[in-house]
């Protein structure tokens, strides 16, 4: 059974919204968007008009920096609009149910439970490293399965699964989409699966520009998958999804020069993390540093309540992952700069006994 067989019968003829900008007319007058004629004051960027629904440039730049086609790829507002695009599509309400790991990424819920759909989990055990076993995975999967969602490296634990993505694809296969969320995988050491798409066409690829790329703000993200699914995904998504300023944004950080510097940065940030997590891991009141493949750091504490009041006295915030399955007494650091690095010590070596 083909990946599109499994999407929502009632969308299987949806015909999308055909904006101004999709049906890719040109012309040096446009007056078929109701647009206004002129532009703000001091604006020479043409925000006047509306943007491409999928820029072409962006498109091959990205292709090209995942090693995919152009085809492949879809480009939206971060990886978290594709998700809940992905469920949209493929789940019916009150019906079908997503499988996925925890604790993981919290928007796999979010979507799920917007849509009325089941959400079954295979916990991790933090003592094992938070390793997955696959069997447990697919034992989740029934007839109702549309989604199994795989973060990898995984958030907040920051454990790499790439070596069960291929197999889980294969054993999924026919039954659901595999989509593997990829948001960490530039600090992992390997170049993710991407070049498992066209063996597999039962698996996604969730990218994203807001984390190596500094772009946060941009919120430009991307769906690697087969061409007919990156075509259903765009035809149910918002006309017109990535503001001119984002593109101009992303195509700026993709530039080669930039892109170098980006590598560069990347592998500064990753010897921080080593630091970093050897350094916490010597603190009092410190249990256990977990080795991550993210830009982050999993802590677990002897009172996560007070190191985090510790850190934030420091004037340094981190992210209480605690009430998690899983956590309890955990908390999340980002790698920042040296001297960020060195301000959240120092804050937690004030009291850290407690």
């Amino acid at each position: 059974m083909s990946v599109l067989e499994r999407i929502r019968p009632d969308l299987a003829g949806f015909v999308p919204y055909a904006s101004a900008r999709r049906a890719g007319h040109r012309a040096g007058i446009r007056l078929d968007a109701n647009e206004a004629p002129w532009l703000q004051a001091g604006d020479g960027s043409g925000l006047n008009r509306y943007p491409s629904p999928q820029p072409a440039d962006l498109l091959a730049v990205l292709a090209g920096l995942y090693d995919v086609r152009a085809g492949q790829v879809y480009a939206g507002r971060g990886s978290d609009e594709a998700i809940d695009l992905l469920v949209r599509l493929f789940c019916r309400a009150g019906r079908d149910n997503v499988v996925t790991l925890a604790p993981t990424f919290g928007m796999y819920q979010v979507a799920a439970s917007l849509q009325d759909v089941a959400l079954r989990r295979v916990a991790l055990d933090p003592e094992q490293d938070f390793a997955l076993d696959p069997q447990r995975l697919l034992d989740l999967v029934d007839d109702d399965t549309r989604l199994v969602f795989l973060c990898s490296p995984n958030n907040p634990t920051g454990t790499d699964f790439h070596a069960e993505v291929e197999p889980l694809a294969r054993a999924l296969a026919g039954r659901a989409l595999l989509v593997v969320d990829e948001a960490y995988v530039e600090f992992a050491g390997h170049a993710g699966a991407a070049g498992l798409l066209d063996r597999h066409e039962n698996l996604a690829i969730l990218r994203t520009l807001s984390k190596l790329h500094a772009l946060a703000g941009a919120r430009v993200g991307a769906l690697l998958a087969a061409e007919p699914l990156v075509a259903r995904i765009a035809g149910i998504a918002a006309p017109y999804p990535l503001p001119a300023p984002s593109v101009a944004a992303a195509l700026a950080a993709l530039a080669p020069p930039a892109l170098a510097r980006t590598l560069a940065l990347r592998d500064g940030l990753l010897a921080e993390r080593e630091r970093v997590r050897a350094a916490l891991a010597a603190l009092p009141g410190i249990d256990r540093v977990w080795p991550s493949a993210g830009n982050f750091l999993l802590l677990r504490c002897h009172d996560a309540a007070a190191t985090f009041a510790r850190a934030l006295a420091g004037d340094v915030l981190l992210r209480d992952v605690s009430g998690q399955p899983g956590l309890a007494g955990c908390l999340r650091a980002s790698i920042g700069t040296r001297a960020d690095s060195d301000a959240l010590l120092a804050a937690l070596a004030v009291g850290g006994a407690a």
